[in-house]
């Protein structure tokens, strides 16, 4: 998964593409925390990055079910 996704790039992003990055991210942060019960962690940063990870895509997605925001329809150009 990409390091460092802001809320303004997943904001861009469609619904299905949100789901699967959630799906990454929670893998990550479980094997994060295996390595981390078994000594193995380098980096206990990323611990915290892939929590905050997680909570701006849940943020995103419940602004798009609240209607704060709309969904990002991508447009064609027909030039």
């Amino acid at each position: 998964m990409a390091k460092g996704l802001t809320a303004a790039e997943l904001r861009e992003e469609d619904q299905e593409s949100l789901v699967q990055k959630l799906k990454e991210a929670k893998e990550e942060l479980f094997n994060l925390r295996f390595q981390a019960a078994t000594g193995q962690l380098e980096s206990h940063g990323r611990l915290r990055a892939v929590r905050r990870e997680i909570a701006r895509i849940y943020t995103v997605m419940r602004e798009r079910e609240l209607g704060i925001i709309q969904t990002v329809e991508k447009e064609s150009s027909d030039a």
